[in-house]
């Protein structure tokens, strides 16, 4: 592997490996090798619904278990992991198999996802919990400091339609762009258009309808900042 991509990769990340191969085995999916990534996943998995249900206990005192599973559960999603995944650029440095490359598996939704989840993996074998959990807080940093309790009792395109309507502006646009991948495991791909921005912006997702909720986040995202 291209040692510059995994410097760069761990410079996103925030944290710098002492062990290089735990990195390289987090970004090993079971398309290249046989020793791959799964069972990291299967641990980041549970580390990071780990931290995200501890800060957000801290966060929201008087919220019900119900809330707190609803928010946990809307933080770990894949769709919010590729998103991360993204935001640290780490598809370039996938170990994916020839077949995965050529249908760019690269940019799937499940393989980056996975992907995140195996390095959280890979970092706690590396340094232990504590940095594991500043690594995911860092990368969950502005998520974090835009959650509300009421918000979240709401799907983001229910919250984007009411900031437009409180403020008189005109509903969105959603439209399909894009269907990739075969029939039982497809990904769509919709554009949200908002009239206070200039560029409609995308949202992928297993169905047309998590799709739409994914790219009216992407929206909220922006609109309020």
């Amino acid at each position: 592997m291209d040692d510059q991509k995994l410097e760069k990769l761990q410079h996103n990340l925030h944290y710098e490996f002492k062990d290089l191969e735990l990195l390289k085995l987090a970004l090993t999916h079971r398309s290249y090798a046989k020793h791959n990534n799964e069972r990291f996943e299967f641990l980041g998995d549970a580390i990071l619904g780990f931290i995200i249900a501890e800060e957000l206990s801290l966060r929201f005192p008087t919220a019900h278990e119900g809330e707190l599973s609803r928010m946990r559960a809307g933080m770990v999603k894949g769709d919010v992991l590729a998103k991360i995944a993204l935001e640290l650029n780490l598809s370039s440095a996938l170990l994916l198999g020839p077949g995965e490359l050529k249908s760019g598996g690269e940019k799937r939704r499940s393989i980056l996802a996975d992907a995140v989840e195996a390095i959280i993996a890979a970092i706690y074998h590396d340094a232990g919990l504590q940095e594991a959990k500043q690594c995911i807080l860092t990368w969950y940093a502005a998520t974090l400091e835009t959650l509300s309790l009421d918000d979240l009792k709401k799907d983001p395109k229910s919250q984007l339609q009411e900031w437009l309507q409180a403020r008189r502006l005109p509903l969105p646009d959603y439209r399909l762009v894009e269907t990739r991948g075969k029939d039982h495991e497809q990904e769509f791909i919709v554009e949200c258009s908002v009239i206070t921005l200039q560029e409609p912006l995308l949202g992928t997702g297993s169905t047309r309808r998590k799709a739409e909720q994914y790219a009216a986040q992407q929206v909220l995202e922006v609109i309020k900042k």
